[in-house]
């Protein structure tokens, strides 16, 4: 199999790059897709996939780096896109789980009541807000063009952010293939992807004990439409939570599934590794 979204480049794994992928290809984890969240990022990933036969990489800016994303970043994705071993664009999309008016200080909020001026600051609060969404719009839309200029696939990253994302995501369907990594949505929202044509991909939350809207998408969406992923260092599967979630945990994932879906890890490895070549392309 294939684990479809890692982040090796982060510093949970500095040093122990050989040793992680040892005991990915022990549990039959015969390749790595390492995700880029910026240009720093991408280009460490590119050379992680340089100098390990099993890692592969997908360059881009991820939608909680929009702000820091120079205005040029389009010429130099372009660049770092042109390499053999970069399979796909992204992690891209919509992130509104942590917007600037959630950064605001309750103090403050309680001392603007007092004042009679909580309105003109929540006003500046959705000022922020919408110039964050605004420009992680920008950012996102930007790569899609990209990625379609160049031929590539998509990884979407998505939160709290549904419906923008999918407005987007509806307006390049007939240009591109894309991905929902570390999909955690309903079974309706799964198919609402399926019917334009995308993918879903699943991390060690099918496993958790709250994870049982998860396990049911897994369990009754189509088996050539979905992949596994880890998205370590985050998200390590039973029996590991509460631990660095690394490659190796993609079988406790596909194990899962399988269960899930009342058949054998056999048919899930080979569905998901066709899936997985088929989107990245791999021969």
């Amino acid at each position: 199999m294939t684990d479809t979204h890692a982040h090796l480049t982060f510093p949970d794994f500095a040093g122990e790059i050989p040793e992680v992928l040892e005991r990915a290809e022990a549990a039959g984890i015969r390749r790595v897709i390492t995700i880029g969240t910026s240009l720093e990022s991408s280009r460490e990933a590119i050379a992680l996939a340089e100098k390990y036969e099993a890692v592969f990489a997908v360059v881009g800016i991820h939608p909680s780096s929009a702000d820091e994303a120079p205005d040029d970043f389009v010429a130099a994705l372009r660049d770092l896109a042109s390499h053999p071993k970069v399979v796909a664009l992204g992690e891209t999309g919509l992130d509104y789980h942590r917007l600037p008016s959630s950064e605001a200080d309750p103090k403050e909020r309680v001392k603007l009541e007092a004042l009679g001026n909580e309105n003109t600051r929540d006003l500046e609060w959705s000022i922020a807000d919408g110039a964050y969404k605004s420009r992680q719009a920008e950012v996102f839309q930007q790569q899609l063009e990209l990625a379609a200029e160049l031929g590539l696939n998509v990884v979407i990253h998505q939160r709290d952010a549904w419906d923008d994302t999918l407005d987007i995501v509806v307006a390049y369907s007939d240009r591109l293939k894309m991905v929902y990594h570390c999909f955690g949505e309903t079974l309706e929202r799964a198919r609402q992807l399926i019917d334009l044509g995308h993918f879903v991909s699943f991390t060690g939350i099918v496993t958790f004990k709250n994870g049982r809207q998860v396990r049911e998408c897994a369990a009754q969406i189509p088996l050539d439409r979905f992949m596994v992923e880890t998205d370590c260092p985050y998200l390590a599967p039973v029996p590991f939570r509460g631990n660095r979630c690394e490659p190796a945990h993609t079988l406790q994932i596909a194990q899962l599934i399988a269960e899930a879906r009342q058949t054998n890890l056999p048919e899930i490895a080979k569905a998901t590794e066709a899936t997985a070549n088929r989107f990245f392309r791999f021969r």
